[in-house]
């Protein structure tokens, strides 16, 4: 018979807490990894490693933990306040049709959602693959030479094309930036916001006013925001007279059947693939387009996914011209983008590769036809449309019943846009039916309309001859073969198998925080109550949302010590610039808008200094001493003699050499006393959550990397989310929306995102992230953190030197392994480790980042002792092949960590030419053969790919 538990109630419904899955180490591993540091407990660790003077005094006001059943019950609740209607509000935001096959094995698939950005090509081959044809799509549709791999949302990308254009454009002496008024009012916004920081004029008005003034560059909608179509080639041509570098923001859908813009004439076109697969989301992640002409390739704003060869001399992928990367370029940098919407970016092109041209056509043609049924219902029946051409907007002049017209929709369950002196827009979509077009003549004719589908359908003369597309589109084989779903399962299962994800094994990067992206996080983001609300819908439909939203923000300024929270930036980057502005806009407020300096320790990160360039401050970098810390002398030293001028310090804590600066608060009154502000960079908050706020120690403004801290998954590079917390004082000079006017922010504050709260769709994720953990799980998982990371220093520090620490020889959450000695002694370079990394199953930790030759590993806190030992113990077999390296017995250039990663095409070639072992290579320790990942391709040369640019699909052929 067997035995009652023992346990009490209250225990057995306490056991089971989220905590003990999100925390890795058990009790047990937990107790051994303390006796191999020599402590007693894990406070002892805790206090020897964390300052004093930082600690908290009290635990975070948060509430015990939820179970993940309960947390998504509650969650299930306040997303049924929102009303999901039909949207057709349009402004560059439509419903779609996710097709299954991508939404389970893509977006809801941890083997593509927990990868990391491709730094390490070799084993990101599927997702590279998956990149680039999302840029082979976007020069298919847009007719333009080159495009990138993605971008934040539509509205920044037009920002990054004014940039573009200033650095372009010959007519060196305008600084003046047109944007016709038929753009986006968000997008308007935007670039407004982008350009009063960068010091260019902008001037807004009819397309034709263009030629009226000098112009360095000009942005065009195409369609227009009112859904007409214009053929612009002559006011292009005019413009290109004038030396003025031509923008085009334009729909995806709408190019499948329209002339592309670069036949018109266009110099840059960009734009959202959100209607290619991928849910509205309350405004995003969506992947944003952006292609342009060859000549511009080296000032391209964000990524580029580039054709290389490997060291067999097959065809393989990489991202090109990695240099323009901010962590090298600094304030030189082209912009301050370190993310971008790959997840999405797959989606949208998986979206191609399924439907291929004939079924994206007709989807586009049956969105157009419908429209074209609607308008003539309308036009039969006396109903002023303004627009003569469309493709699926129509606008429609309802004077005085504007407001009731709205509202009768909206009870038939329809969103409609109302603009301006009585207009309303109408965008359909995807999603439409015959039934919807009958339900809209029954709304804005009266129900007694008469009307029917087939006596109005007919051929459309909406769409000018001049701007229809002709021949062919996406002819690239991979458009053309998976339309059946076993064929595409396939094909995005090939992919998947490429590459190394959170699923194979850890990934250390430091600085990354590549933690647990749990399950029961990542379920909401698919709930159709979530998915399927447009970003300006009206806000008493979207109450869920917004409660869920603030509930978000209460615990963010809970944790962090800070007054607000602006949600709108949609990535760490964004959040920078945001907190920037706001300093900006503080100073300028007091009358001080001359504080123009940005101090940044020679340790920041490189997104740093090229945000601060984006806000047109100049960068003073500030020195750090020979233990890694901020020289505090050389700080205090530059602030005085800068005082007049001193807008803020951009500070890392911990330091981005993984420790904890004992002088932060000395660090932050020296800004003070001279009028300055103190940014502090959110990408190590991680270490600091239930222990310290940064509201507390003296940030007056800090980012908070979701998908860093708070479990918002990497996406293979992106999405991401940035919001800033602010104290009181800068409040109102953070971002605010010219559609959703938000409650805080000035009225007059620009906005820094397209959508009013960034990528709202990934909040539940970061939400029940904190709920599900509370006060005493963020506190553990913090704590934890720091002793994966002492663990793995002391371990690793026996073998390689650990450049940086702290008191008593601790380090925060992460620590640098110094590889210069090593490399000066054997020639085994930190990239040769990183490679060699990989036949181990791992992804590399950070490279070259902050200290070049250096790897910089961070473990978090999600990850078991059992694979910490596991990883500690590949570095310490490389350490053995590097000192037999140093020792002569393998050769300095033919030996395994020269030539990995090996491939499984090395281990079966009859020819074996090297002076090692297949077996050494392949598995060179017994566990490897466990669960072999094979990299798809061996090293790439970065160098062939930059000097032989080719951003375009290759063939089949040559994968082969």
């Amino acid at each position: 018979m067997s035995q009652l538990s023992p346990l009490s109630l209250a225990q057995l419904e306490n056991s089971g807490e989220f905590i003990e899955r999100h925390v890795g180490p058990g009790a047990n591993e937990r107790q051994q990894m303390l006796e191999t540091l020599g402590v007693q407990s894990l406070e002892q660790l805790i206090d020897e490693t964390v300052p004093k003077s930082i600690r908290l005094q009290q635990p975070l006001a948060m509430g015990g933990p939820r179970t993940e059943a309960e947390t998504l019950s509650y969650l299930k609740q306040v997303a049924s306040k929102n009303q999901v209607k039909r949207s057709l509000i349009g402004l560059g935001y439509h419903e779609t049709i996710v097709p299954t096959v991508i939404l389970r094995n893509v977006m809801e698939n941890p083997g593509w959602y927990t990868a990391y950005t491709p730094y390490q090509p070799e084993v990101a081959q599927g997702r590279l693959e998956a990149l680039i044809t999302f840029q082979q799509m976007t020069m298919d549709l847009t007719g333009m030479d080159l495009a990138s791999a993605s971008l934040l949302d539509e509205a920044t990308a037009a920002a990054e094309a004014m940039a573009l254009a200033k650095r372009v454009s010959k007519n060196k002496k305008s600084n003046l930036f047109f944007v016709d008024e038929q753009c986006f009012p968000q997008t308007i916004d935007v670039v407004k916001t982008r350009a009063e920081a960068f010091g260019f004029d902008v001037l807004v008005g009819t397309a034709e006013q263009a030629l009226e003034n000098d112009l360095f560059g000009i942005l065009l909608q195409y369609p227009c925001r009112d859904g007409s179509l214009r053929d612009e080639r002559e006011l292009i041509a005019k413009l290109h007279e004038r030396k003025s570098i031509v923008c085009v923001a334009t729909d995806i859908l709408a190019l499948v059947v329209l002339t592309s813009p670069g036949e018109l004439g266009a110099d840059v076109v960009l734009g959202s693939s959100q209607r290619f697969g991928v849910p509205m989301g309350f405004g995003g992640p969506h992947a944003a387009f952006f292609g342009t002409r060859d000549q511009y390739k080296r000032s391209m704003p964000g990524r580029i996914i580039g054709v290389s060869v490997d060291s067999r001399g097959n065809s393989a992928l990489r991202m090109a011209m990695q240099t323009r990367e901010q962590h090298i370029r600094r304030e030189k940098a082209n912009s301050n983008i370190c993310t971008a919407q790959v997840l999405l970016a797959n989606m949208a092109a998986f979206y191609a590769v399924y439907h291929g041209p004939e079924g994206l056509k007709r989807i586009a043609n049956r969105v157009h036809r419908l429209t074209d049924i609607l308008a003539r219902g309308l036009k039969k029946t006396g109903l002023p449309i303004l627009n003569e051409s469309y493709f699926d907007t129509l606008s429609i002049d309802l004077g005085a019943r504007q407001a009731e017209i709205v509202s009768a929709a909206e009870k038939a369950g329809y969103n409609l846009f109302a603009g301006v002196d009585g207009v309303v827009s109408i965008s359909l979509n995807e999603c439409c039916s015959r039934n919807d077009v009958e339900n809209l003549w029954a709304v804005l004719i009266g129900p007694d309309h008469g009307l029917t589908i087939d006596g109005l359908d007919g051929v459309s003369s909406a769409i000018p001859a001049s701007l229809q597309r002709e021949g062919s589109i996406l002819t690239h084989e991979v458009f053309n073969r998976y339309h059946s779903e076993t064929e595409m399962l396939r094909y995005l299962k090939r992919l998947e198998n490429k590459d190394l994800s959170l699923t194979h094994s850890m990934i250390a990067l430091g600085s990354c925080t590549m933690k647990l992206n749990a399950t029961s996080e990542m379920i909401p983001v698919t709930w159709t109550e979530f998915g399927n609300i447009h970003p300006f819908a009206p806000a008493a439909q979207t109450g869920g949302y917004r409660q869920m939203i603030t509930e978000l923000e209460t615990m963010l300024r809970e944790i962090t010590g800070f007054d607000a929270v602006c949600m709108q930036p949609n990535s760490g980057a964004q959040g920078e610039y945001a907190g920037l502005l706001a300093i900006r806009k503080y100073h300028e407020s007091r009358g001080e808008g001359h504080r123009n300096v940005c101090l940044i320790p020679s340790s920041a990160h490189g997104t740093n200094p090229a945000s601060a360039m984006m806000t047109s401050m100049r960068v003073v970098v500030v020195e750090c001493d020979s233990k890694g810390n901020v020289d505090v002398d050389d700080l205090r030293a530059k602030a005085q003699d800068l005082s007049d001028s001193l807008s803020c310090l951009m500070i890392t804590y911990p330091s981005t050499h993984g420790v904890y600066e004992e002088e932060i608060i000395e660090i932050c009154n020296i800004i003070h006393q001279h009028g300055g502000q103190v940014y502090m960079d959110g990408a190590n908050l991680n270490a600091q959550v239930g222990l310290s706020k940064p509201g507390v120690i003296g940030a007056d403004v800090s980012h908070m990397n979701l998908h860093k801290t708070f479990a918002i998954p990497h996406g293979g590079g992106g999405p991401g989310m940035g919001p800033i917390g602010i104290k009181a004082h800068l409040a109102p000079f953070v971002s605010n929306h010219s559609v959703v006017k938000l409650d805080g922010p000035n009225a007059d504050s620009g906005a820094v995102s397209a959508a009013p709260w960034g990528s709202a769709s990934i909040l539940p994720i970061s939400w029940a992230y904190i709920r599900m953990l509370g006060e005493q799980g963020l506190r553990a998982s913090t704590e934890t953190a720091i002793l994966n990371a002492n663990y793995m220093a002391k371990r690793l520090g026996e073998h390689f030197p650990v450049l940086y620490s702290g008191r008593n020889g601790r380090v925060a959450h992460e620590c640098i392994i110094d590889l210069r000695p090593l490399k000066a002694a054997s020639g085994i370079s930190e990239e040769d480790v990183a490679k060699r990394l990989i036949d181990f199953g791992f992804h590399a930790p950070t490279m070259s980042f902050p200290v070049a030759g250096t790897l910089m590993i961070e473990p978090t806190e999600s990850e078991s002792k059992a694979e910490l030992d596991r990883f500690i113990g590949a570095m310490i077999a490389i350490r053995g092949e590097i000192a037999q390296v140093e020792a002569g017995t393998l050769d300095a250039e033919n030996n395994m960590l020269k030539n990995a990663p090996h491939t499984l095409a090395d281990i079966t070639s009859e020819s074996w030419d090297r002076p090692y072992s297949k077996q050494q290579a392949a598995y060179p320790l017994s566990w490897v053969a466990e669960g072999k990942f094979w990299p798809s391709v061996n090293r790439i040369d970065n160098v062939y790919g930059d000097r032989n640019l080719h951003c375009s699909c290759p063939t089949t052929d040559s994968y082969r």
